[in-house]
């Protein structure tokens, strides 16, 4: 067999006596032990002798130019004695590419029939297969065929993926052309990863007996996908209680139709933070240092002195422990029951009074503080939320926050100040034209301002405490900087830069030392106060960074992104340890557990997720909000039950340990209940389609506070338990027409 042409050479140009002069390098058009052609040196007084191999060339490199295709195809074939192409075979067959699409139709079909002819102890996983089948059938049809066959493909078969995966389909709808599958995007994030689903041992067996009934060139056609695109992983019901009796029966009785943890793009073990498709390597998930952070020596002392001060001066009450004893009991055996992080590892500035104090009156709480405890027998804890409502905002605020000594409340806003207020209406500030004021404007960032958290801070414990009021605000924007503002000046003090693009969130450490922040670069940056630059900087994710979150022991981080995965990273190291994938939609917030073993997160879908940090594994899901987005999530001081609030006009109380129960169907036009929480509460139908199925509400829900027009931007749970909740009245709202309508 010839050997392939060598690519031809230098074109040839025109010479004024009309004769045709070409390259001395040009290759021989036969590919096979010719050297390149030797320059030809004409006899004195006549014309250049040129060998056959030039005049060759010289006549392809002429039908090249004019467009001579075939004839050029024609003499390359002869001159490498190849066999000459038919040109039916340079072009797309019709009839193959109609015959391929009907080919991916019908398989398609018969796959989509027997997943909705199920067995029902198998249809909740063989479920899972349906949606990479459909996605990789979709973009090979892209590929293969044009993008008209491919778009019918698209809308006769995606509505039913809407409900779990609505963000990938309006990202992925737009590849409708081969260059789509090359540039950065969804479809390429699918193509360049598999696709990891879990099965159970029975389940598999049942789907490779359907793929084997399946005529010859269809069964192909699905193992090609399942071996190059799927990343299937079996797994014994022995040893995977998700895989159980009754986790299959619950699962079947779950509308929410949830993927399992580690389900996706891309694969990867279950929490480990090393993205791979091999089921051998990562398998070994970095040890976590979960408890307390110790207290420094001199802290501990002068804490101590303190709280026998005050035990003297204040005995406790029969049957109440003394405040040295809830020392003990908190600070001092927890550090030794539970591995946690020592102040040499994260280095803070020396103590000051300030902390000392901050720590007394944090012990005092915790002795004192309304014990709110889960839901004991079907009956739940008396939760009440105080509702701070802002009005004339014309839908500008931006974030919100709370200070911890209940003392402020501040916005950022769209038109790029910030508002701080009195929580109480008293005077704030300087006055203005002789009058005093309850809230003060800082005007200091270019651009909207995305982010606002007050550093850390304690109020007053009774009439004879002072309380460490809070001192600092931290504020980023859409103009990429970090402000650190007084709040005994109301002036921006520090200008911290290192983000290209909007600071979307920001999150202080419980010390106040150190702060985290994310943004549009898709990074997160860890700094401290007293330096402009960032101290550690966590690159990993593929898309901006929504959300961040600290560890109450300062050890670790946490960034929540639009690519819908949660990372957790080592503050001394800058390493991830941990990644959780589950969430379907991108991440809008999350929220670490007092005790530091449990996160929350949440999504623009209304679905809460926690997880264990210790194994990685996610423990739950739990909904009930409508869609829109879950903007705000806060724990208890026992970490027992969860508070979160969002664009559906409501607040939430959520039971954190209570089993997972059969969820209830939502009923038209009922609203949420604020009550003793003895059963599913009900999510207000906000003008649902009809035939389409009502929102769900899982038993796991204590109880639900709707506003009438008020999204909630902010929960938060202080110190002794009160529950605190901001929100923005937008009467447009009521007047907006019902979808269904």
């Amino acid at each position: 067999m010839a050997a392939p042409l060598p690519s031809p050479g230098p074109r040839a140009s025109a010479i004024p006596n009309g004769s045709v002069a070409s390259s001395s390098t040009t290759p021989a058009v036969n590919g096979i032990g010719s050297a390149p052609a030797q320059p030809v040196n004409p006899p004195a007084g006549g014309a250049p002798q040129l060998s056959q191999q030039n005049l060759n060339q010289i006549v392809i490199d002429y039908l090249a130019k004019k467009g001579y295709h075939r004839t050029e195809a024609v003499l390359r074939a002869e001159s490498a004695n190849q066999e000459i192409p038919k040109m039916e075979e340079s072009r797309p067959n019709p009839n193959a590419v109609q015959h391929l699409a009907q080919k991916y139709l019908d398989v398609y079909i018969k796959l989509q029939a027997w997943t909705d002819d199920a067995l029902d102890m198998y249809k909740p996983e063989v479920e899972r297969l349906s949606w990479p089948f459909f996605i990789y059938m979709y973009l090979a049809l892209v590929e293969q065929t044009n993008s008209v066959i491919a778009e019918n493909f698209w809308k006769k078969f995606v509505e039913p993926f809407r409900t779990q995966h609505e963000h990938d389909i309006q990202l992925l709808k737009s590849a409708t052309l081969p260059e789509h599958l090359k540039a950065d995007g969804e479809a390429k994030r699918y193509l360049s990863n598999k696709y990891r689903v879990n099965l159970s041992n029975p389940a598999n067996m049942y789907c490779l007996t359907f793929f084997e009934s399946l005529p010859r060139e269809q069964y192909a056609l699905l193992i090609k996908i399942l071996e190059t695109n799927i990343d299937l992983r079996v797994s014994d019901r022995a040893t995977d209680d998700r895989y159980s009796f009754a986790s299959v029966i619950l699962r079947a009785q779950d509308d929410s139709n949830l993927p399992p943890d580690d389900e996706g793009i891309p694969g990867h073990k279950s929490g480990n933070a090393i993205i791979t498709d091999q089921a051998n390597v990562g398998n070994t998930l970095a040890t976590l240092k979960l408890g307390k952070l110790q207290m420094d020596k001199d802290t501990e002392e002068d804490v101590r002195a303190d709280l026998e001060e005050i035990d003297s001066k204040m005995p406790p009450a029969p049957g109440q422990s003394t405040l040295v004893e809830t020392h003990e009991k908190i600070n001092i055996k927890q550090e030794e029951d539970e591995d946690g992080p020592t102040r040499t590892e994260i280095p803070f500035p020396v103590s000051t009074s300030r902390d000392v104090h901050m720590e007394v009156t944090k012990i005092r709480e915790s002795r004192d503080r309304l014990k709110v405890e889960g839901r004991t027998g079907g009956i739940g804890p008396g939760v009440s939320v105080c509702m701070y409502t802002f009005h004339n905002s014309a839908d500008s605020i931006n974030c919100m926050d709370f200070s911890s000594d209940l003392k402020l409340a501040a916005t950022g806003m769209a038109e790029s100040y910030i508002r701080v207020w009195t929580l109480d209406g008293s005077a704030l500030g300087p006055q203005s034209n002789g009058q005093a004021q309850a809230s003060q404007r800082l005007i200091g960032h270019g651009a909207p301002v995305y982010a606002v958290r007050f550093a850390p801070a304690v109020g007053p414990y009774d009439e004879s405490s002072t309380g460490t009021g809070v001192k600092w605000l931290l504020s980023g924007g859409g103009d990429g900087n970090i402000l650190l503002w007084s709040l005994d000046t109301f002036q921006a003090v520090v200008k911290y830069q290192g983000h290209t693009g909007p600071v979307w969130s920001l999150d202080w450490s419980p010390q106040s030392h150190y702060f985290v922040s994310g943004g549009l670069d898709k990074l997160g940056r860890i700094w401290t106060t007293d330096k402009v630059h960032p101290v550690r900087i966590l690159a990993g994710h593929d898309k901006d960074v929504e959300v961040v979150a600290y560890h109450p022991n300062s050890a670790y981080v946490f960034t929540a992104s639009t690519d819908r995965t949660i990372r957790m990273w080592a503050v001394t190291t800058g390493n991830a340890v941990r990644m959780f994938t589950s969430h379907t939609t991108p991440i809008t917030a999350v929220a670490c557990s007092p005790d530091g073993k449990l996160l929350a997160s949440a999504d623009d879908n209304g679905s809460i997720i926690l997880w264990d940090l210790a194994t990685g594994k996610r423990m739950k899901q739990m909904r009930g909000h409508g869609k829109g987005g879950i903007w705000s999530l806060s724990w208890n001081n026992e970490s027992t039950i969860l508070l979160s609030g969002g664009a559906d006009n409501t607040v939430r109380v959520w039971d954190v340990h209570g089993p997972p129960k059969e969820p209830a169907a939502a009923k038209p036009g009922e609203a949420g209940k604020a009550g003793d929480g003895s059963g599913p509460t009900m999510l207000q139908s906000t003008g649902a389609k009809k035939g389409r199925k009502e929102a769900v509400v899982t038993a796991d829900q204590i109880s639900a506070f709707p506003t009438k027009s008020s999204p909630v931007y902010h929960v938060q749970m202080t110190s002794m338990n009160l529950a605190l909740a901001g929100s923005a009245y937008l009467p447009e709202l009521q007047a907006r027409p019902s979808q269904g309508s």
